[in-house]
């Protein structure tokens, strides 16, 4: 007797160690925001928890290896990009959204996920990115000793708002917020 068996694969291998990467900063923002916290002397109330998005993932892991590469440290890149410019570069827009908001926190010499979050976390500016409602999304990067935390936030029109917008009784208005931290 002969038996052939088939196996069905995915094309995509599970990655465990970025799989361990961006569980272990999701718990531990997330875990805080449900919370609520302190960021310097402003009580910031409990917030949703935040999603990994792969988009702002590859925007966070292009603006560290750059850093990296070319030994600089600041949120716009050499080349003149802003923050805002890569996380839409990278496929994170704003077409078919309500609002659209992103920030930034970027981080140097931290040897683990535990250090660069807790420093974060103490850093005014920092720990209010993290605790900012109106972002649902986030992706971070590490590369040698450069991190990047990229958040967004997209609101979707909703079904009513579509149907406005299609029939032309409803306008348009673009607006973008971003922030900042380093």
């Amino acid at each position: 007797m002969l038996f052939l068996g088939a196996a069905c694969i995915s094309g995509k291998q599970p990655d465990t160690a970025a799989d361990n990467f961006r569980n272990e900063f999701l718990a531990r923002i997330n875990q805080v925001r449900q919370q609520g916290c302190k960021c310097g002397t402003t009580v910031m109330p409990p917030a949703p928890p935040l999603v990994w998005n792969e988009d702002l993932e590859k925007a966070a892991v292009g603006h560290a290896r750059d850093m990296a590469k070319k030994n600089y440290f600041n949120h716009d890149s050499q080349d003149g990009r802003t923050m805002g410019d890569r996380i839409m570069q990278a496929g994170y827009k704003y077409d078919g959204y309500k609002s659209f908001v992103v920030g930034e926190n970027i981080a140097r010499g931290q040897k683990s996920i535990a250090e660069v979050s807790n420093g974060w976390f103490k850093s005014v500016g920092h720990c209010k990115n993290l605790m900012n409602p109106q972002f649902r999304e986030v992706g971070v990067a590490k590369y040698k000793t450069y991190w990047v935390q990229d958040f967004g936030g997209r609101e979707p029109f909703s079904d009513y708002e579509k149907r406005m917008i299609k029939s032309g009784r409803m306008i348009i208005k673009k607006v973008s917020g971003n922030s900042e931290h380093e």
